[in-house]
């Protein structure tokens, strides 16, 4: 590997390429960006006397258009997130290390395209993962590949090229580093040597790439590889109550690092979690969650004083607004799923609920094969029918009557007959009980049907041709306030229900035999 002393230049569109002998640079100071915040393994590799208050406010180049285009050097240019610090940090220090000649090192597991970024010293700065390389992305590396951007993803509630943004949406939602999700950024990066399919040479043809950008977090093991009774109570508590806002598709055990602790001091109940791996959150419609979580013993201890604190001071109308403001290409049916599902969590703890009571309930049912919608999709049904002046008896879901059966109805649902191996098969279509995460193998008519070519001038036209599938991206606003005044309306009984058969659920549960 090859380095190179070189300056850093950042212009005012928040590009960061390296500097050119040619070019006169003024020093402008950007308070809001000191070099404390950089990481002490990135200040030891620069050396503490090289680094001058100029070094955390960088030069803004004088370049013009003209130069840029025959530019051929290195080049990052923040997308999304520059006005946060610690991002535009991350930035900064992934530009140092792309000027000093440091390669694109790429990662050999998951199923789409991503590279670690590495410090002069051979440390993982960032891994970057292009939108273009995304699994089922016509420049997947991985053979996952084929498709174009905006058609549907592993999850159909998820189009392809669209997991970047939601990695930035769920640092964004962070609020106070509460979950612990590590600084994230959409970026452009420019002449690097990416990867480009023979079959997609065509397609890509511009010398950049469109990426999310997040610090690489230092760690030893993942979740499956420690095992969940290492974990302490909080740092479960902290990342389920962020999947539930943002109702986490994929959130498995390979996507929560256990932090690195000195001396390898990882005794029971203490290894704090970090979350990663946001791309299939923030769905376009409800879909079912994966909470690996969601049966491990932390989750059914209610919340501390703090975290029902930090719930209750949550604003879903802020968070949506934030969101628009600051990634406006997110979709708004993605947003209101964020909105209702943090409503929801709100709510459910107000009402005594846990953390394993409310991923329940928004988790969908799987009996003797058949798929059963949660018992929040139920509820959302229910408000729709109560709109629209009918009552929708005819649908393929269990009604409200039917999730709180009384006691005999519940116990013929835990037969002590009941085949558990025959209930946890992998149906086609049906990814409750294998995460993304861990997909050896895919082929088209195991993910999904054909996908056919829709009405793209409509943003939810792919949801509502989905069979069952329940979307707020069709509603106006006035239609969605009063979704949302309906649905706060109906939801303490939902609640008052749930609560009581969850707790008979947990009963029978101890006393059958599988």
């Amino acid at each position: 590997m090859r380095f190179v002393q070189m300056a850093v230049a950042v212009d005012q569109h928040h590009v960061i390429k390296p500097l050119s002998r040619s070019q006169i640079c003024r020093l402008q100071s950007y308070t809001h960006l000191d070099y404390s915040i950089f990481p002490h393994s990135f200040i030891n590799t620069c050396g503490v006397a090289n680094i001058h208050k100029s070094f955390s406010t960088p030069c803004l180049s004088q370049t013009t258009a003209l130069e840029d285009d025959f530019d051929t050097n290195p080049r990052i240019e923040i997308v999304g997130g520059s006005r946060i610090p610690r991002v535009h940090a991350l930035v900064v220090e992934v530009a140092i290390a792309m000027a000093s000649g440091a390669d694109l090192l790429p990662v050999p597991s998951g199923l789409g395209g991503a590279y670690f970024l590495c410090s002069r010293n051979g440390d993982n700065i960032a891994v970057a993962k292009p939108i273009d390389e995304e699994p089922l992305a016509f420049n997947n590396p991985k053979g996952f590949g084929g498709r174009m951007l905006g058609q549907p993803g592993l999850k159909r509630s998820v189009r392809i090229g669209e997991s970047g943004i939601r990695e930035l949406a769920a640092y964004l939602l962070d609020h106070g580093g509460f979950a612990g999700v590590p600084p994230t950024a959409l970026v452009k990066i420019s002449h690097v040597a990416f990867r480009v399919n023979n079959n997609a040479a065509t397609i890509s043809a511009t010398p950049y790439k469109i990426a999310s950008l997040q610090r690489f977090v230092d760690h030893d093991f993942d979740a499956g590889e420690l095992g969940f009774s290492g974990f302490s109570i909080a740092s479960v508590h902290h990342i389920g109550i962020f999947d539930v806002r943002v109702l986490n598709l994929d959130r498995h055990a390979g996507n929560m690092l256990v932090k690195k602790y000195k001396q390898n001091n990882y005794a029971v109940g203490v290894a704090e979690l970090v979350p990663i791996d946001h791309g299939l959150c923030l769905p376009e419609w409800l879909d079912d969650p994966y909470f690996e979580w969601l049966h491990w013993p932390q989750a059914s201890i209610p919340f501390s004083e703090s975290e029902i604190e930090y719930i209750s001071n949550l604003n879903p109308s802020k968070d949506a607004e934030l969101l628009r403001t600051q990634i406006p290409s997110l979709r708004e049916a993605a947003i209101r799923v964020l909105v209702l599902c943090t409503i929801f969590l709100k709510r459910a703890t107000a009402a005594g609920l846990c953390l394993a009571d409310i991923g329940e309930m928004m988790t969908r049912q799987f009996c003797a094969g058949e798929e059963r919608f949660s018992t929040l999709e139920n509820l959302c049904l229910q408000v729709k029918a109560t709109m629209s002046g009918t009552d929708d008896k005819n649908r393929e879901t269990i009604g409200e009557g039917e999730i709180f059966q009384l006691q005999n109805d519940i116990k013929e649902s835990f037969d002590e007959n009941f085949d558990l191996p025959q209930l946890l098969q992998i149906y086609p279509g049906m990814s409750r009980f294998s995460s993304v995460g861990s997909i050896t193998e895919l082929t088209d008519a195991y993910i999904y049907p054909p996908f056919k070519e829709s009405n793209h001038g409509n943003d939810d036209s792919d949801s509502k041709n989905m069979k069952g599938a329940i979307s707020f991206g069709d509603m106006s606003k006035d239609e969605w306030d009063l979704f949302l005044d309906n649905f706060e309306k109906l939801l303490p009984d939902i609640l008052l229900k749930g609560t009581n058969y969850l707790s008979l659920k947990k009963r029978l549960r101890t006393s059958c035999k599988f």
